[in-house]
């Protein structure tokens, strides 16, 4: 099988990125494309090295990054206009006011969100490249990671290109007014989307994140346990447990926070003081096993699942994690014995209070921890889900 997967990353990243790597934006597609891959960010080329090692052709496509996409198209003979300086990959936020008055309403109203700058849909030569692309490739199934950048309109002209099988990887429930019909199954970590596509008519089904091992491989040493708590990650009007509980640690414990720094925070945040910046890929990594405790709190949306990110990246690279406990976290980690849990603001600092000087304690959880992942919790894993899924499909009437 030939097997696409489709990303999208961060244009913050994209600034950092290409703003350590000067002059990598006029380099080869190919020599692009290995060292975003050797940054670690996100899930790199997870996928398809997993998708090769069970014996399939795979690879990535990063959509929306302008300098990697029109090295392709150069290197394949197409005419384009060239994209601006890579000093140009900033953010391009919406200012404060506009995401306030929309927070409320950003499920129902997606597709205008899309036309003001709140959520990202490629241009009309980016969509070129990638269609030109899947010509190219011409794979038997994608794997679409981004469905805003990629939308539902898009996919329907990938499909008329050899009618891959198509499967979308989702994180938030469905926008409205989207006929998701072109996708033959949706995959999200947390249930709640799964019904909600269902309750569409959509095919989908629950499909965790994950570690990829060869992590472990890539970093440096692991270094001294400087940090007493920190957080790795985004705050954002989208996360307001998430600012409540870093607030709180904050006034308590020297918390250090890897983060952008929020525009609607209030002047008198104790989170200002504790924002080092943002991390990326190996560099978050390490931040990560620089922390006798590194906390994670879920976006306000997923309710009461647990699933992000940071859970597999944490315990994947041996760090003691104190998470927000959830209904399903048990189907994921032992409680206590494989994560640190806390289920209130007062607990949590219970908790950071507990085991800041239990240097023992930690490395047990911290190991137990590992083990679940790597064991059950890798790319590995995950492409094996997948591929069963895609069988499951070619063999539907």
């Amino acid at each position: 099988m030939r097997i696409l997967v489709l990303n999208a990353d961060y244009p913050r990243f994209l600034a950092w990125f290409y703003g350590r790597r000067p002059g990598l934006e006029s380099a080869s597609y190919a020599a692009q494309m290995a060292e975003r891959n050797a940054s670690l960010f996100g899930v790199a080329d997870f996928y398809s090295r997993n998708f090769k090692a069970l014996g399939h052709a795979a690879a990535e496509i990063h959509v929306n990054n302008p300098w990697l996409q029109s090295a392709w198209a150069h290197e394949h003979g197409m005419t384009i206009e060239p994209p601006g300086p890579a000093g140009d990959a900033g953010p391009r936020e919406p200012p404060g006011w506009l995401q306030r008055a929309v927070k409320p309403f950003k499920p129902m109203l997606r597709p205008l969100a899309r036309n003001i700058g709140l959520s990202p849909k490629l241009e009309l030569q980016a969509a070129d490249i990638l269609l030109a692309q899947i010509e190219d490739f011409r794979p038997d199934l994608v794997l679409n990671q981004d469905v805003f950048y990629v939308d539902t309109g898009l996919m329907r002209r990938i499909r008329r290109i050899g009618n891959p099988v198509v499967i979308g990887q989702v994180g938030i429930v469905p926008s409205r007014g989207e006929d998701w019909s072109v996708y033959d199954l949706i995959i999200s970590q947390l249930l709640a989307v799964v019904r909600s596509y269902r309750a569409m008519g959509v095919a989908a089904e629950v499909c965790h994140l994950a570690f990829e091992p060869a992590i472990l491989d890539a970093l440096p040493a692991a270094p001294v346990a400087d940090v007493d708590v920190s957080f790795v990650g985004t705050v954002s009007v989208d996360h307001q447990q998430r600012i409540a509980l870093l607030e709180a640690v904050a006034e308590r414990f020297d918390l250090k926070l890897w983060s952008n720094r929020p525009r609607l925070l209030p002047r008198s945040s104790p989170l200002h003081r504790c924002i080092q910046g943002e991390v990326w890929g190996r560099d978050m990594y390490q931040m990560l096993r620089r922390s006798r405790i590194t906390l994670n709190s879920h976006i306000d949306i997923a309710g009461n699942e647990a699933g992000n990110m940071r859970l597999f990246e944490a315990t994947g690279v041996g760090a003691f994690l104190l998470t927000d406990f959830k209904d399903n976290l048990a189907r994921l980690f032992a409680p206590d014995r494989e994560v640190a849990v806390w289920r209130s603001i007062p607990d949590c600092l219970g908790v950071v209070g507990r085991m800041i000087g239990d240097d023992n304690g930690r490395a047990a959880v911290a190991r137990a921890g590992q083990t679940r992942t790597l064991s059950k919790h890798t790319y590995r894993h995950r492409a094996a889900e997948i591929l069963a899924f895609a069988e499951r499909i070619h063999r539907s009437p």
